[in-house]
């Protein structure tokens, strides 16, 4: 995004010209200085939506629908029941707010075919790089004791999540907070997507993975971004690139890593059978996130209080423990027995998935995100996404004989469930499809299945029989792989989707030949980043609710770029194809 075009877009949503009531001729006279009925609500516009930065932009923003007296007055009407019902009837809420989020046209990127792109990049250039890369993770976890990551909100929302999504969404949800900022963003994105700010707000980019420029990111840290870090400080190590005063370095940083996902994040719940089993919550509490003072306020105006533990950063931590060889105790918890009662379609447990964005794919045999914490709480209601389920299998595939998954009938039945639920996703061609992703892109997805699947083909032949007796992950390997060949490389990349289409033509056994697009991409734009690192922050992972939140930072996308070089170049060197 260019200073000209954000001039253009500023100038065109101060100039715009107003055809009928705006956001804040809806809401004001019922929120901005409202006291009484469920405060929150108020609290959440006023900052959120009514603040100095937004209201200039918006305030010409009009819907000319909202000329007709009734629909004007049904949707304040909604409002009026949100802020002031003891016990709010969403659906009836939610209905004017999801006949106008219909009319909101939004897609997904779609990149233009890809030019030749000539020779493959030398290895030395290979080599500078992820020393590059490496040396900025070293250097930001000396800078700031951890190695931050980002999150951005983007006004006007998902593509995928239109007026019966927002309307699951907001019965599905748990916590009244949270329900209403759900309503309130989505309202807000139908005057963003059909005025200019939309132009500002929802720039176009290259490539698959948004880029982060939004001007307020709130830098954090979670046990999920820490386990992921760790991997990648270990690829770093195991390619022979650090220097020994990074490699003393990495050590540090691995190590506290990994103790802030087993023991600073470890909380307690209930397993269904009642026992109590440790898991890891995403943020544990302050101030151990590390926000500043400022966003730590607005976290809790905006209702994100409560945050409960999730199965994936669980199973994440776990799997980058294994790999950095740590000996707590906490990992010889069989995780199959306690996800196995989170499991979809496994007797009384299909209700868990209480907001069904995704609601294309089937369930069964999938692991739920959301763990309830011992009072019970499960703010987000319950979702199923993909990618989630690639990350449980990966950390049984690492301790698969320390959880003696083969000689336990029951556990090897929860991973060959979800086995069973990848295989159906990804013959129905869903993967490919972001509507079937909660949480991730699908080009994540394919990057996560290689990760998986290095580690799966990394158990002796007889214990992958068992497993997979119908070679479930060779089918699914050739479609990946097809996608990631046919698709993705074969069009506009930017550089995270190149360190996606890496990781996963590494792990999955690609031709060498076919990194060479993906690694130009990445070589030609080192030093993208300016001054905050050698590349830019990317859309890693996001929320769909309340509204679109982009997870991302420099520091990720060096993680990714550092993980995708390593494995493009161990295997251009181990079948001597590596160019001089």
């Amino acid at each position: 995004m260019t200073a000209r075009h954000v001039a253009r877009a500023v100038l065109s949503a101060l100039t715009n010209r107003k055809d009928g009531p705006s956001l804040y001729d809806v809401c004001d006279p019922m929120l901005l200085r409202h006291h009484g009925g469920d405060g929150h609500l108020a609290k959440f516009y006023r900052t959120a939506l009514a603040n100095p930065a937004l209201r200039p932009l918006l305030r010409r923003a009009g819907l000319p629908e909202l000329k007709d007296e009734g629909r004007f007055r049904e949707l304040q009407d909604a409002l009026r029941h949100a802020r002031d019902d003891e016990s709010p009837d969403w659906a009836a809420i939610g209905k004017p707010v999801a006949a106008l989020l219909d009319t909101v046209s939004l897609r997904h990127p779609q990149p233009q075919p890809l030019a030749s792109s000539g020779p493959a990049p030398g290895l030395a250039d290979i080599e500078h790089v992820i020393r590059t890369c490496g040396a900025h993770l070293v250097r930001s976890f000396r800078k700031n004791g951890f190695i931050p990551t980002f999150a951005a909100f983007n006004l006007i929302g998902d593509p995928d999540l239109h007026g019966r999504d927002f309307l699951a969404a907001l019965t599905g949800l748990d916590a009244r907070g949270y329900k209403n900022s759900t309503l309130l963003f989505n309202l807000a994105r139908i005057f963003i997507a059909r005025s200019p700010a939309r132009d500002l707000i929802n720039p176009p980019w290259r490539g698959i993975a948004e880029p982060m420029w939004q001007p307020m990111q709130i830098r954090h840290r979670s046990a999920y971004y820490d386990a992921f870090f760790t991997e990648a400080l270990l690829s770093f190590a195991e390619s022979g690139l650090a220097t020994p005063a990074e490699n003393e370095t990495i050590r540090k940083a691995t190590a506290d890593m990994v103790d802030f996902c087993l023991t600073t994040s470890r909380e307690d719940v209930l397993a269904r059978d009642g026992s109590r089993v440790s898991v890891i919550t995403a943020l544990a509490p302050h101030p151990h996130p590390c926000f500043s003072r400022f966003f730590a306020q607005i976290k809790q105006d905006l209702g994100f209080g409560i945050y409960v533990p999730d199965c994936d950063t669980t199973a994440c931590s776990f799997s980058a423990a294994t790999q950095a060889g740590s000996t707590d105790p906490v990992l010889n918890q069989p995780l199959l027995d306690f996800y196995a009662g989170y499991q979809a379609g496994n007797g009384t447990n299909e209700p868990l998935v209480t907001v069904p964005l995704n609601d294309n794919i089937d369930y069964d045999g999938g692991i739920v995100t959301w763990i309830d914490n011992l009072a019970g709480d499960r703010p987000y209601g319950n979702d199923l996404d993909p990618t989630l389920n690639l990350d449980v299998l990966e950390v049984s595939f690492r301790n698969c004989v320390r959880w003696r998954v083969l000689e336990t009938p029951q556990r090897l039945q929860t991973v060959q469930r979800i086995i069973g639920f990848q295989r159906r996703l990804v013959a129905s061609g869903a993967f490919s499809d972001p509507r079937s992703h909660i949480y991730y892109l699908p080009e994540l997805y394919c990057a996560y299945f290689g990760r998986c699947y290095a580690a799966f083909r990394a158990l002796p032949p007889g214990t992958q029989q068992a497993i997979d007796p119908d070679d479930t992950f060779g089918f699914i390997r050739n479609r990946v792989l097809s996608y990631v060949q046919d698709t993705l490389i074969a069009n506009e990349m930017n550089v995270f989707d190149a360190a996606l289409a890496l990781i996963a033509l590494g792990h999955l056994g690609a031709d060498t030949e076919a990194f060479t697009p993906a690694l130009h991409c990445i070589v030609n734009r080192t030093g993208e980043g300016g001054r905050r690192g050698p590349f830019k922050a990317y859309e890693w992972n996001k929320m769909k609710t309340p509204t679109r939140i982009l997870v991302g930072g420099p520091e990720v996308t060096s993680a990714f770029v550092l993980m995708g070089l390593a494995l493009a170049r161990k295997a251009m060197r181990g079948r001597g194809l590596a160019p001089n």
